[in-house]
């Protein structure tokens, strides 16, 4: 004889028998031992009454109804974020299971915004098994919201409830789950030809991709959206998509497309004389990308071209960054004179800026190249002006001395 025992776990009743031997007869064969349920029940399908719907979840609600649930329910919801913040876990989960329980009273939109609000906090909480309940239930929803048409009479708010599921299921943490609902609204966008919402969709989809770092497919998207951008002349989207297109190619380290990209934007950034103080700090990331596909003349070029184009504008930050980068690249190639000389330019540049930073350390790097040329006595003046304006700003003040030590001894 058995008696059914259970425990509570963050407002589900887990099942299980405890077994209690009331007579044992030495001639009944030993028995199994009954193995545990493997999966939790839902908490969002209990139909156990609530107070608060006393009705049940498919008795039509009027408007003052509504609005009483609605507030009632908000109440639960700020129930279960003082359970949370003080610690009990399973106390807050168990109204929040109720909350959602009763949200299906108020509609799909409503029942879906909650659950991708409770969803993203049990994911941040590592609650596996509320993400995977929670899931299922948009997962249920998407699937009634997708019937026939003639199902969706009572649906006047299905174009809401479809991108209310796209971020409830980036909230738990389901891209792909995300992506079916986003391709199923871009589908039915390009079948009544609504351009807008086309590429709308489409910059969701890109991001989406995007932020899970799945490149091939975000690449994909925004050639896309170029090529849309493109057919409607619409100059402002080519140059974002372009934008979009060489980030996402360095982020998946393929340098050489997205110099390919970059130098069309320069093309059109070129042609507008508003946007050629952009020139320059593109230039250099095109050089960067030209380094990491080891093409270091064509890199070398760019720097160049980056310091011509923004030391007129007064840009010292970007003619700067660009000598400095020159100055490393002639370095790794063992060009030391050509480097001693980007460094001594680049000291000038930086006074000009009044980067004092940025002078002293032009001044270590010709020290260091001078040591490299065994040129310790234009090595040592080097590292004295480093000194000089380091006790300017109190900073790496010992670095220097010691440099100018290490000469002297072996002088």
């Amino acid at each position: 004889m058995t008696r059914f025992c259970g425990r509570r776990l963050g407002g589900a009743v887990v099942a299980g028998f405890c077994a209690v031997a009331l007579s044992v007869n030495a001639a009944d064969p030993p028995k199994k031992p009954q193995q545990p349920d493997k999966f939790l029940p839902n908490p969002l399908e209990l139909t156990t009454p609530d107070p608060l719907l006393p009705g049940g979840l498919n008795r039509p609600l009027s408007e003052p109804e509504r609005q009483t649930l609605r507030k009632a329910l908000d109440d639960l919801n700020t129930q279960a974020i003082a359970k949370l913040r003080a610690g009990d876990v399973p106390g807050s989960f168990e109204i929040w299971n109720r909350e959602l329980r009763l949200r299906r009273a108020l509609g799909f939109l409503e029942e879906v915004q909650a659950l991708g609000r409770v969803g993203d906090i049990a994911w941040r909480q590592n609650l596996n098994t509320q993400v995977r309940f929670i899931t299922n239930r948009l997962s249920a929803i998407q699937t009634q919201v997708q019937r026939p048409l003639q199902n969706q009479v009572t649906l006047p708010d299905r174009a809401q409830i479809f991108p209310a599921l796209g971020i409830a299921f980036q909230q738990v943490r389901s891209p792909g789950l995300a992506l079916n609902v986003y391709q199923q609204m871009l589908q039915e966008a390009r079948t009544r030809k609504d351009v807008v919402a086309e590429v709308n969709l489409l910059n969701t989809i890109g991001q989406l991709h995007l932020s899970w770092f799945d490149y091939p497919p975000a690449i994909a998207t925004y050639e896309e959206l170029l090529k849309l951008a493109r057919s409607r002349n619409d100059n402002a989207n080519v140059v974002a998509n372009l934008v979009q297109l060489a980030y996402t190619h360095e982020q998946a380290k393929q340098p050489t497309q997205a110099v390919t990209y970059q130098q069309q934007l320069i093309e059109i950034y070129q042609k507008n004389p508003a946007q050629a103080i952009l020139v320059a700090a593109l230039k250099i990331k095109q050089g960067d990308n030209f380094v990491a596909s080891q093409q270091f003349e064509a890199a070398e070029k760019v720097y160049q071209d980056a310091f011509q184009l923004a030391q007129p504008l007064g840009q010292f930050a970007y003619a700067s960054d660009a000598l400095r980068k020159l100055g490393l690249l002639y370095r790794s190639n063992n060009r030391l004179d050509a480097a001693l000389q980007v460094y001594n330019y680049l000291a000038g540049v930086q006074q000009q800026a009044y980067d004092t930073y940025g002078v002293m350390d032009a001044f270590d790097q010709i020290g260091q190249i001078q040591l490299q040329r065994n040129a310790p006595a234009e090595a040592a003046k080097a590292f004295q002006q480093g000194l000089e304006v380091a006790k300017q700003i109190n900073y790496r003040v010992d670095y220097f001395t010691q440099q100018i030590q290490k000469l002297q001894t072996v002088q």
